[in-house]
């Protein structure tokens, strides 16, 4: 069997992104997420924002389309959109003629506006110009409607620096995925080593450490108005040591 490493540094890729999520391994490592919490979350979150029947709905780095496809159940017009073209190509499977999936850069606007735009489960901050952080929230404002507000769902940075794993190996479909945790320059690393058919691989994840402040920051400089902030998929409220999530919701 020959043993080969694959690396997404490797080929000079700056944008980890493109790689990581464009493999299946990554579909693989993260297939257990709990989805019904995620459909409870959506629940929670169309219910507070009082969407309207057939609202125009955007999902942001939508992935291969699960979440969307939950929010076209509930009755919206959804367009899921995403930078991997491998998730899009999975997820325009299930697009009909109220939901609809593109591949689309977060820090571009689009011409159509939305009366909700979601942007879920830390898909914000990925960029290795801090300035493009500032440029999506822009995009999001533009992409919004008059009367439409956006969510993003981040990581509460100071509950998950405190309780960082370091070192563990989780095993899905008989593939151990060795996984290293931690802080450097303000990012929050994770360098994922795995095994599968005699091929060695290597990833690395990075996102930005963005604090409620540091997002307060980027919102003032948008002309962004933070309207509510929660702690948790239930939609309690935000406690800077305690809570999971920093779910804020601006237009």
């Amino acid at each position: 069997m020959h043993n080969e490493s694959i690396s997404n540094q490797e080929d000079g890729d700056q944008n980890w992104y493109t790689s990581w999520f464009d493999t299946p391994y990554y579909h693989i490592l993260y297939k257990d997420r709990n989805y019904r919490e995620a459909q409870i979350f959506m629940d929670n979150l169309t219910h507070y924002l009082n969407l309207p029947e057939k609202a125009n709905v955007l999902d942001l780095a939508c992935g291969k389309g699960r979440h969307s496809i939950y929010l076209n159940q509930l009755g919206y017009n959804v367009l899921g959109a995403d930078l991997s073209e491998n998730s899009i190509a999975e997820a325009n499977k299930n697009s009909n003629e109220t939901l609809h999936f593109k591949v689309h850069d977060m820090r571009e606007p689009f011409e159509e506006k939305f009366d909700a735009i979601f942007n879920l489960f830390t898909s914000f901050g990925y960029f290795e110009n801090d300035e493009d952080n500032l440029t999506t929230l822009k995009a999001i404002k533009e992409s919004l409607s008059e009367y439409g507000f956006a969510v993003i769902d981040f990581m509460n940075v100071t509950q998950v620096i405190e309780t960082l794993v370091p070192e563990e190996t989780k095993t899905v479909d008989e593939i151990d995925f060795h996984i290293k945790r931690y802080v450097e320059d303000g990012h929050i690393f994770k360098e994922i080593d795995f095994e599968d058919k005699g091929r060695k691989y290597h990833f690395t994840e990075k996102v930005k450490a963005l604090s409620l402040k540091d997002f307060q920051d980027l919102m003032d400089e948008a002309g962004i108005f933070l309207l509510d902030i929660f702690g948790d998929y239930k939609l309690k409220k935000f406690h800077k040591t305690e809570s999971e999530r920093l779910i804020m919701i601006f237009k």
